[in-house]
């Protein structure tokens, strides 16, 4: 490092180093509020979550709750050779009676709950397990609403919660109440417990104790990396603290602006430390290099000038490109983005004061005290120039090859290989072999479908529900969404009134004279008051809204629309029939609404924030490197790992799921700092020596820092590796593949780019040797 007059960055590490207690004392004062508010973040992994409130869907779905209710669904499955076998029915009918006494909270509405009410009550004896059967058998409503099967009964519930924590009171409430009965379910086979409710529930337990666990594997492979790289105590204490007010700052910014975690949230705090670690490995790496005869406290202040620019452009550069994920319409992906690139404002400022104060104050060893390791580095950096300059044409052609079958694998080829698919589904995030899920799998292929769509009709006049017209209008459109192929079932307010009229002895079917039909009507106000299933579907403060829940198998956002254009087509159809329904607005809201806008948003994310991100990145490149070869090639090693990894996912049958999608502007995000660091100090040296000399000088300065500091990033991610959830999981390999791509590209394809954008040759090949033009 070449000596320099002092400057302004000089007195102010000096005046940083000297009020190094004061620096303590200010990060200390603030760690209590950061840890008080990392502890006030609560975990939520609804569909709800998934969508940022100011969304269409979202807004609409939030005005349906407020008038028909918010509810989660939940289905309990009781399978049996015969479902209505005695001894089952009174298994059943104990569940139901359990359930029914925990709490307001649970609504319950099943085949057995219809017939209880019916007939004034219910016990399981032979007889009237044989009339039971004749009043389940005796019409297609309970069959096509699902409640019983070839082999099974169902309990439908709805639960009333409002958050995370209520939902697990609830749950659990469930499961306790169930356990009497399962510990000895014969003669039924399975009691099966599935719905959102469960997913969510799962989800948020598994991020929620799973997440301690990613960081304690974190803590020991930088305290092995560490004490390997560095072999000094005091350096590893200097680390574990700057590390450690780094993700209590970010995590406490999440809890002080009331944040919320989700499935992907807990990559922010990872992506900080690993951001993190990295940055205190260039500049400690560059500070136990002192020179012999050099004053190791003189010698951390030039360290810290020497790498104060590339790391101040790198975390830059890494936090815009994080936040460049705000243009993201997923919630938890707009709100990562923001997250990481606080902690990483948290993190610039902590690197460039805290770890200089702990440098000092612990008097971290130099070389000169104590040998550091890596030193078969020196070797590498003399054989990689000329091993580069050789293979050039292979190496060079060969990343660009495998880079155009990652574009390929990712985006597709039109008539030959379709893009990648999206997968939304939440079900699809857990384990494949939980109960949970061959439950949810196995319901699927046995009723009608778990995906929900309501379709809403609101701004009657006031009262029109009651008109006959209308009620005689939505009968029919009920009749007819039900024979549309892509619609598994519909059940409406004319169900629910079919159903009532059949538990009173009066057939299943709605009259069709107005006489008759103002009958109904004239019942529905004393009926509201006393039937939450009802009230479920009509808005009882005015008679003017209605809507009805359509059941598919529809999961995917084309599914999605094409489902969506039936409705309304049918619909059309209806009022042009009955012009009753001509003053109700149509809309389509509902879970599946939620998820298939989800599924349209995130290839844009992907595509919007990486875009954000190189242009970002690209200007940074612009600021810090003048030479114009170096701005395009400072990105090759990041492009080629990303879409290596693309290529990689297609090959193993991967898919891009709400955190696979954040894999190329993570990779992005974090694998620049080392082409920052890379480049910053090729051109140091660029006006005074040959391509070789500067290549060597690069990788002794920067080259063992990049090596471990990618050692660090994919070591941290990896981590993830051992997740539960496939999504986290995926995510956690596939970026350690890509940090591990981008380091090979930085050691192989970069530098064999340079010897022929260049145009230059090593020294041994040029008898006549100048300074390079």
């Amino acid at each position: 490092m070449s000596k320099q007059a002092p400057g302004f960055l000089h007195r102010c590490f000096r005046t940083i180093v000297a009020l190094r207690f004061w620096v303590l004392g200010f990060w200390g004062a603030l760690l209590g509020p950061a840890i008080y508010y990392c502890f006030r973040v609560e975990q939520d992994n609804s569909i709800h979550r998934l969508i940022v409130r100011s969304d269409p869907d979202y807004v609409a779905s939030e005005a349906f709750e407020k008038v028909f209710g918010k509810g989660e669904y939940v289905v309990l499955l009781a399978e049996a050779e015969d479902p209505f076998d005695p001894r089952v029915l009174a298994k059943v009918d104990q569940m139901e009676r359990a359930l029914s006494a925990l709490s307001p909270r649970i609504e319950g509405s099943s085949a057995l709950t219809v017939y209880r009410r019916a007939r004034a009550g219910f016990s399981p004896t032979p007889e009237q397990a044989a009339d039971f059967r004749s009043f389940v058998t005796g019409t297609p409503l309970f069959r096509e609403q699902g409640l019983y099967g070839d082999h099974f009964l169902a309990l439908p519930l709805v639960l009333s919660v409002h958050g995370t924590r209520e939902r697990a009171e609830l749950l659990a409430a469930i499961d306790a109440a169930l356990k009497p009965v399962e510990q000895d379910l014969h003669p039924i086979r399975a009691l099966r417990k599935i719905g959102q409710p469960y997913v969510n529930d799962y989800l948020d337990r598994d991020t929620r104790t799973q997440g301690p666990r990613y960081f304690l594997l974190f803590g020991l492979f930088v305290l092995v990396l560490n004490i390997s790289l560095y072999r000094s105590v005091r350096a590893l204490l200097a680390f574990v603290l700057t590390l450690g007010a780094s993700a209590a700052l970010s995590v406490g910014y999440v809890g002080l602006t009331g944040g919320t975690f989700t499935i992907v949230s807990s990559l922010v705090p990872m992506t900080v430390l690993i951001t993190c670690t990295a940055n205190l490995v260039y500049i400690h790496s560059r500070f136990v290099e002192c020179p012999d005869g050099r004053s190791a406290d003189e010698h951390q202040i030039d360290a810290l000038v020497n790498k104060f620019v590339a790391c101040t452009a790198s975390i830059f550069a890494t936090a815009v490109g994080f936040a460049a994920l705000a243009v993201s319409k997923i919630r938890p992906i707009r709100e990562m983005g923001i997250w990481v690139a606080v902690g990483l404002v948290f993190t610039w400022l902590l690197v460039f004061t805290l770890f200089p104060a702990l440098q000092r104050v612990l008097r971290t060893p130099t070389r000169q005290e104590r040998a550091v390791a890596g030193r078969w580095f020196t070797h590498f950096t003399h054989w990689l120039p000329g091993f580069s300059y050789r293979w050039r044409w292979v190496l060079v052609p060969g990343s660009l090859v495998l880079c155009a079958l990652g574009a390929v694998a990712l985006l597709g080829l039109p008539g030959v290989l379709p893009h990648m698919e999206l997968q939304t589904n939440a079900i699809e995030y857990i384990p494949r072999h939980s109960t949970l899920y061959r439950d949810t799998k196995r319901l699927e292929q046995a009723i009608a479908g778990l995906s929900m769509t309501n379709l809403w009709l609101r701004g009657g006049k006031l009262g029109s529900i009651v008109d006959p017209s209308v009620l005689r209008a939505l009968a029919r459109l009920e009749e007819d969404l039900k024979q549309e192929p892509l619609i598994g079932t519909a059940v409406g307010l004319p169900s629910v009134l079919r159903s009532m009229r059949y538990a009173a002895g009066k057939g299943d079917r709605l009259p069709e004279d107005d006489e008759a039909l103002e009958r109904v009507t004239d019942t529905l106000e004393s009926l509201l008051a006393r039937e939450p299933l009802l009230r479920r579907y009509v808005d009882g403060s005015n008679l003017s809204q209605t809507h009805m829940a359509i059941i598919t198998k529809t999961l995917d956002y084309d599914g999605f629309v094409r489902l969506k254009e039936a409705i309304l087509r049918r619909v059309e159809q209806a009022r042009q029939r009955d012009p009753a329904l001509a003053q109700f607005q149509v809309e389509i809201v509902g879970l599946a609404a939620l998820e298939a806008k989800i599924s349209y948003h995130l290839v844009p994310t992907l595509v919007e924030s990486f875009v954000l991100t190189v242009v970002i990145i690209f200007c940074a490149f612009l600021v810090l490197f003048r030479n114009g070869a170096a701005r395009l090639m400072a990105m090759i090693p990041s492009l080629f790992a990303i879409l290596v990894m693309f290529l990689v996912m297609r090959l193993l049958g991967m898919n891009l799921n709400v955190a696979t999608i954040l894999i190329a502007s993570t990779v992005l995000g974090t694998s620049e700092n080392d082409q920052i660091h890379f480049f910053y100090h090729f051109l140091e040296k660029r006006g005074q020596a040959t391509t070789e000399q500067c290549l060597q000088h690069t990788l002794m300065i920067a080259g063992r820092a990049i090596f471990f500091a990618t050692l660090i990033n994919a070591g941290g991610f990896l981590a993830f590796g051992l997740a539960e959830l496939p999504p986290i999981r995926q995510f956690g390999v596939l970026a350690a593949l890509a940090f591990i791509l981008s380091m090979l590209a930085d050691f192989s394809a970069l530098p064999a780019a340079l010897w022929m954008v260049f145009r230059d040759r090593p020294d041994a090949l040029q008898p006549k040797r100048g300074p390079a033009r």
